[in-house]
């Protein structure tokens, strides 16, 4: 699952994080996934979170590389993945430097990574969560370089059968070059999860600014990269009235490992 859970000191209003704590929670558990990147979440929302749902989960703030400001996390289930190797990397020209920023956005922005080992099936694959600025186009391009190179380097240094998968908050619309660029990309090959087992929805928006409605683009997505199965794929829009759990829907897919 991919969520931008809208950080929880917003002045939303009815739909403050207190509010609409316990209905995202709700998704959540009815999903049940293994894996989950959320974007925008602050580290008293991951704390909460991880008090209700039994995953690890690890990630940095954006301001400092610490605790400060948003986070791109990635939470797991421990009991089925064993972490081995985790890191974060920022959207710019020195990715290494926490807080960095060079590419025309006024905010951090960032891509948290893990490796993990499958323990029941003895296999590995890499997460990369990443929410890509909204208003720099120069931002997002460079973004979907530098994203595109740091998969081929890690996956690069633990050989051709690693699985890899992106979760993310793009900020893009499908058509965005961006966005295209890692879909379009010889190396890794990504797909869509999403498109390969629904090529012609249109009522597909994934930011709805708590009014809810299936207008606008998809700019959430989990993306695949060789070999995965995708069993199913879709826009959780649960809601309770006029009560969302975000601002945006979570995007989720089934994936089944990759063949020998």
């Amino acid at each position: 699952m991919s969520f931008n859970i809208r950080y929880g000191t917003a002045q939303d209003g009815e739909n403050a994080w207190p509010l609409r704590r316990g209905l995202l929670e709700d998704v959540l558990r009815a999903f049940d996934a293994d894996v989950l990147g959320v974007q925008e979440a602050l580290h008293f929302q991951l704390e909460e979170l991880a008090e209700t749902f039994p995953m690890g989960w690890v990630g940095a703030g954006r301001d400092d590389g610490l605790t400060a400001g948003e986070y791109s996390a990635i939470f797991y289930r421990k009991s089925r993945l064993e972490l081995l190797e985790d890191g974060t990397f920022w959207f710019s020209d020195t990715p290494q430097i926490p807080g960095s920023m060079t590419w025309g956005n006024e905010l951090p922005r960032i891509c948290t990574w893990a490796r993990f080992r499958d323990r029941e099936a003895g296999r590995t694959f890499t997460v990369f969560n990443l929410h890509w600025d909204h208003r720099s186009q120069l931002s997002r391009e460079k973004g979907a370089a530098l994203l595109l190179e740091r998969i081929r380097e890690l996956a690069g240094r633990w050989g051709p059968g690693e699985g890899i998968l992106v979760t993310g908050d793009f900020n893009a619309g499908e058509g965005n070059p961006a966005y295209r660029a890692l879909l379009e990309a010889e190396d890794p090959v990504l797909l869509d999860s999403f498109r390969v087992l629904h090529p012609d929805a249109r009522e597909v928006g994934t930011f709805h600014g708590f009014r809810g409605g299936t207008q606008g683009e998809k700019i959430d997505g989990v993306l695949v990269g060789p070999g995965w199965t995708v069993l199913e794929a879709a826009i959780v829009r649960t809601h309770s009235g006029s009560l969302f759990p975000s601002d945006h829907y979570p995007v989720t897919a089934v994936l089944a490992w990759p063949g020998p």
